[in-house]
């Protein structure tokens, strides 16, 4: 018969998680855990570290990338570029040079377009289709400059459909206010909507459409990057450099990095160039340090 006072003292012995086996004083009263979440939290943990060594694996088993031209790396001066390319196209002198321009598309920007007289081309040019938006006497000089297609406001939904195609857009300031609601998301994102910045949008349009008989066009894709022909192999250097100038001095126009001597468009988004790369037909793309 145990005394009255040790009877009465609290019980050291416990059950935990449904077992009947007596736990030392240290042990707790109670789990507060259910067997299923702790399972749970272990599997947890045992994935995490899973994953982690499976990245670890992979890492240390995948191959650096390695570039996939020597000159990748290399920065060269547009004289030092051609040379090199010259070796490379050594027994193919039908080959051509061909620049890379790589612009920035920020919010806003529209795809780079434009138009560029190179003084030695170096393909066969390709017919433009012209239409122009315009009225009175304007539209009678269009149509006497050559436009295949000339017309005011009435033109404006053939053109949004789809059923009135062209190559080369312009507009006089006096019709852009009209066609922009209706055709700037349609023709925005083309390239094809006319701009002041790109000169489509002008008084002098039999002048401009003149000028197409002896420039052509270039657009860049929707991220920006503009490729342009710009002179055979066999061309003499200085030549090339000429063409390379030209075309460089068109593309900061169209993309606002040179400013308008009009001033106008002054505070449209512009497309920064962030680089500048020279290729040819069989030969590797070098990027060129003097023509940012």
């Amino acid at each position: 018969m145990l005394p009255l006072a040790y009877a009465l003292r609290p019980s050291r012995t416990v059950l935990c998680r449904g077992t009947s086996s007596i736990i030392g004083s240290q042990s707790c009263l109670f789990s507060t855990t259910s067997p299923s979440s702790y399972k749970a939290k272990n599997n947890a943990a045992l994935t995490k570290k899973k994953l982690a060594a499976k990245a670890r694996k992979k890492a240390s088993t995948t191959p650096t990338k390695a570039p996939t031209s020597v000159y990748d790396a290399e920065r060269m001066t547009l004289l030092d570029a051609m040379h090199v390319l010259r070796c490379v196209e050594v027994a193919s002198p039908s080959s051509t040079y061909e620049l890379t321009v790589k612009t920035e598309m920020k919010k806003g920007t529209a795809v780079p377009k434009g138009r560029v007289a190179l003084p030695y081309e170096p393909k066969k040019k390709e017919k433009d289709t012209v239409l122009v938006f315009a009225d009175g006497q304007q539209a009678i000089d269009a149509k006497a400059a050559g436009a295949d297609i000339v017309g005011g406001a009435e033109i404006i939904e053939a053109v949004a459909s789809g059923r009135l195609n062209a190559t080369t857009i312009l507009c006089t300031p006096g019709l852009i206010r009209a066609i922009t609601p209706r055709l700037g998301r349609i023709l925005g994102p083309r390239g094809m909507m006319p701009s002041e910045r790109r000169g489509t949008v002008t008084e002098d349009i039999a002048g401009y459409i003149r000028r197409l008989s002896g420039s052509n066009e270039w657009r860049g894709d929707k991220k920006g990057t503009i490729r342009i022909p710009i002179g055979k192999i066999t061309f003499p250097v200085e030549n090339v450099i000429e063409n390379v100038n030209h075309f460089m001095d068109s593309v900061k126009k169209a993309t606002g990095n040179i400013p308008q001597a009009s001033g106008k468009d002054s505070n449209a988004p512009k497309n920064p160039i962030v680089k500048v790369v020279l290729s040819s037909t069989q030969g590797p793309g070098i990027s060129v340090s003097d023509l940012l």
